[in-house]
């Protein structure tokens, strides 16, 4: 009888005892224990690398030590030599157990790796994707035996892998035969969820590659990801060609009311460039389209619409009715997008009229249905989309913000690009402002400002700039509380200037001059207003009276300084430390739900639990909407922002004159 040694794995701690001989790898296996390969145990892919613990474990009661493991194999030494590998670390699928051992699988090792995201309140991602890849060996063909060439890779697959019931797509079994030849009967396969092969290799392939997609109405962006790693090895992004027929998403939507068949001419368009796109991200990342097996979308519910080439008109007027809210699986094919033969693409599943599956990425990035803490979420564009709630109830929105934070509408206003303003700061005595701009790193009144400007100059002031400039204006008491800008100052500083019956605020002198208008002060409240109203309708129907927690998601929430976004009044009082920008976070959806097959149904599951509230037939939104254009509010009080700046009394007046546009009624629209 063979003598029996006992084995414990870490950082599972699954142990056991395994006679000598047995294959390392075999007895992780056998323990249900988490370690990767790509080639079943061939010393090829080095996927299944482990380290030796050396000494006396009291706690487990074993002395372990690499000499109670077989020595190095020429398998191993031809690995090592090729593609190098670290001192101590051996393949345990060529690795033999002669001994007790304490034996550690580093987490590149293993099968559902953790990618770590920078922020340390939001979840991990567990690399699972639905497409994994496997090195089979399969018995020739053979006159007295007879079977088809499928048949024999199925019965190869369940053998070295434990795969059953496998389905072949007509496409992949079209180019089987010539495959297995040319791999002289060795090929690497990809399997779709453990049931269909969608891709065959000859020989062996070590990667497969799939890419997740934000499909904006302004920009589209695109992350090409190692499916077994989870590593993004490329990202671009290219204008929405689409903006041709209209800048915002309800232009595009009367294009179509229109002009028939416009619909058709912006799928054409936006399909043409995100194979564009693929192009582009495989040659960074110097693979082959063919390697890209997956592809995953978010986007807002036109966009969503309009990829599908289904005509969005629906989707322009009341009750905004979607097509439909689910998730879709379809061919790249499908979609005339060149990827792998039978390339998959995954689209998330939309939530209502006007919030789309770009906010359902947002929630799948940003887990609030994991929280117990109050979560509000604002992806902040020409609309707004916000969610509120926690882990036992969920709701969400979209409010008509308009273009007004993204520098449009904005007398002096541009989109981020050197020479724009996008920090600010007003002394409170004598009202002169300093700035940065975007392409220098210090501050106007810095020595050395004007020399590495001078190539680009101040341009503009863009949209973290307009929120900095607003909220410095109102802490200073250049902005009362109702918006106006107090000309009495005119007395006081030249910076204050009568442009008529209303006054504006010079920040550059220069040219081209750069002031904020007492209309630019409006269109920011306007903006800012029906954001607000939006989230106080949520915490009305939630009944709650204040957040834990706020991310700002999206291009706008990751340069934005938070606190002037709340001394504006864009969002409700929260303690700022618990208020943070979510990056992109609806890319970060779309990756992850590339990456791990259990998201898929996950955010298909609360997408249906998702409350969803249409601001448009709210009788209480209008309400909300007025109070929320005083700054930073006009009944609420911001008790967390107060401890941190000192707030102006309030004050309104006429002082100012109203603007041309101050007062009136808002103009409700539906944009995105």
């Amino acid at each position: 009888m063979s003598k029996d040694a006992h084995i414990v794995f870490t950082p599972s701690g699954r142990r056991g005892d395994f006679p000598v001989g047995t294959p390392v790898l075999s007895a992780a296996r056998s323990l249900g224990v988490d370690i990767d390969s790509v080639c079943g145990g061939r010393g090829i892919c080095g996927r299944c690398q482990i380290q030796v613990g050396e000494g006396d474990f009291q706690k487990h009661k074993i002395v372990s030590s690499c000499n109670n493991m077989t020595a190095f194999s020429s398998v191993e030494e031809r690995y090592a030599s090729k593609k190098g590998m670290k001192e101590g670390r051996r393949l345990s699928c060529q690795a033999l157990i002669e001994g007790d051992l304490l034996i550690d699988v580093p987490a590149e090792s293993q099968v559902h790796k953790q990618v770590v995201r920078k922020r340390a309140d939001v979840r991990e991602i567990e690399i699972d994707p639905p497409i994994r890849l496997h090195y089979v060996v399969v018995e020739e063909p053979d006159m007295h035996k007879p079977s088809g060439d499928l048949e024999r890779l199925q019965a190869g697959l369940e053998a070295q892998w434990g795969l059953k019931n496998l389905h072949c797509d007509l496409r992949t079994l079209q180019t089987l035969q010539p495959i297995l030849r040319k791999g002289q009967w060795q090929v690497t396969v990809a399997v779709e969820n453990e049931k269909t092969i969608i891709a065959v290799w000859p020989g062996f392939k070590e990667k497969a590659y799939g890419i997740a997609v934000d499909l904006g109405s302004t920009t589209i962006a695109a992350h090409l990801c190692d499916l077994q790693t989870g590593e993004v090895t490329a990202s671009s992004g290219i204008m929405n060609p689409q903006i041709r027929f209209g800048e915002d998403l309800m232009s595009r939507v009367s294009y179509v009311m229109m002009n028939p068949g416009g619909e058709k001419e912006m799928t054409a368009v936006v399909r043409e460039s995100l194979d564009i796109l693929i192009g582009v991200v495989a040659e960074e990342g110097k693979i082959e389209r063919s390697d890209i097996l997956s592809m995953t979308f978010v986007g807002n519910p036109v966009m969503h619409h309009l990829l599908l080439g289904i005509d969005p008109v629906e989707l322009g007027g009341a009750p905004f009715a979607l097509t439909l809210n689910s998730s879709i699986h379809l061919y790249a094919s499908e979609l005339d997008l060149n990827i792998s033969r039978d390339g998959r693409v995954y689209i998330l599943p939309c939530i209502a009229g006007h919030v789309g599956a770009d906010t359902a990425g947002v929630i799948l990035s940003e887990g609030p249905h994991f929280q117990d803490e109050i979560t509000l979420i604002c992806d902040v564009g020409t609309n707004a989309e916000i969610v509120l709630g926690n882990k036992h109830r969920l709701l969400a929105c979209s409010s008509p913000t308009g273009p007004a934070f993204e520098g449009a509408q904005i007398s002096s206003g541009q989109r981020a690009a050197p020479g724009a303003i996008e920090r600010i700061r007003i002394d409170p005595v004598t009202l002169e402002p300093r700035y940065r701009v975007i392409g220098c790193d210090l501050w106007s009144d810095e020595e050395g400002f004007a020399e590495q400007t001078k190539d680009f100059g101040v341009t503009g002031i863009c949209g973290s700039g307009i929120i900095e400039a607003i909220g410095e204006m109102f802490l200073a008491g250049i902005i009362q509380t109702d918006g106006i800008i107090d000309g009495s100052l005119a007395e006081k500083s030249p910076r204050v200037r009568s442009a008529g019956k209303t006054f504006d605020y010079v920040i550059s002198e220069s040219e081209p001059v750069i002031t904020v208008t007492q209309t630019d002060v409006r269109a920011i409240q306007l903006a800012k207003a029906a954001l607000y109203a939006g989230v106080k309708l949520l915490m009305e129907k939630l009944g709650v009276e204040t957040v834990d927690r706020i991310q700002l998601a999206g291009a706008f929430g990751s340069h934005i300084d938070v606190k002037y976004a709340m001394v504006i009044g864009l969002i409700p009082d929260c303690d700022l430390a618990r208020v943070q920008s979510a990056g992109n976070a609806a890319g970060t959806g779309a990756r992850i739900a590339l990456l791990n097959k259990k998201s898929r149904k996950e955010i298909e599951d609360v997408v249906h639990r998702v409350e969803k509230i249409e601001t448009a037939v709210e009788p209480k939104f209008q309400e909300h909407f007025v109070n929320a254009m005083g700054m930073p509010h006009t009944t609420d009080e911001f008790v967390h922002l107060a401890g941190v700046v000192t707030l102006p009394p309030k004050k309104t007046g006429k002082s100012g004159g109203d603007g041309e546009d101050g007062g009136g009624r808002r103009r409700r629209r539906r944009a995105s």
